[in-house]
């Protein structure tokens, strides 16, 4: 698939962090389908509601870096009254919607980037896609991460998956930049230098048992 001119000129792939290409591709459609088809009343459910509760457009197409530096549009479900902006959500922002605060704390806002798998510009493992202004900014060691194609999760996804309660005050931009964008790339690239089919089996088994958490009320 032809695209936009890769960002920064990226060097080659990891060694070791692709084994077998063709396998991780093939279970990555698996998934997505077999995703898709379970989903499909849900994602109905989502549109529907969103549309009617704040309008179109349903899909927001957001301008991320992917593999070898190529930027794609990531699909998600739109959570914000408005467009433009940073493309960081900080705590409490104005802009995300009563029902999109309830679908990212779900993570339900993510289930159309199962198209982007299937489209071949996103994996279900991966470092999650970075907008475009952030990695400009990535240093040739974190540019590494562009080295295989982004994900719906990660490591450093999960570890940061409640990143915006920690972007708080008028240094936010800061924060992001300077801590939390440095420590997520450093999570990416000690674990893609020991990726497996195994360790990328038990992250989509963590991330599932993360959202069945949020899924189950609380006493």
């Amino acid at each position: 698939m032809e695209g936009p001119e890769p960002v920064g000129g990226v060097a080659t792939e990891l060694a070791g962090t692709t084994p077998l290409p063709m396998a991780r591709r093939l279970t990555d459609i698996v998934l997505a389908l077999a995703g898709l088809a379970v989903a499909a009343p849900v994602l109905v459910a989502i549109a529907a509601a969103v549309r009617l509760r704040d309008g179109a457009p349903v899909i927001y197409p957001a301008r991320r870096v992917g593999h070898h530096g190529r930027e794609f549009h990531l699909f998600k479900f739109r959570t914000m009254v408005r467009a433009g902006g940073s493309s960081v959500t900080i705590w409490a922002d104005p802009r995300v919607t009563p029902l999109g605060r309830r679908l990212r704390r779900l993570k339900l806002d993510e289930l159309p980037q199962l198209f982007n798998v299937l489209r071949g510009e996103m994996s279900i493992v991966g470092p999650r896609p970075e907008d475009p202004s952030y990695v400009a900014l990535y240093t040739d060691e974190q540019r590494r991460v562009l080295s295989v194609k982004p994900g719906i999760t990660g490591v450093a996804a999960l570890e940061y998956a409640d990143e915006e309660s920690l972007l708080r005050g008028e240094d936010w931009e800061a924060t992001y930049r300077l801590t939390i964008m440095p420590a997520k790339l450093q999570l990416e690239l000690d674990y893609l230098a020991r990726r497996s089919a195994r360790t990328d089996a038990g992250l989509i088994l963590r991330t599932a048992a993360v959202v069945a958490g949020h899924l189950v009320p609380r006493r």
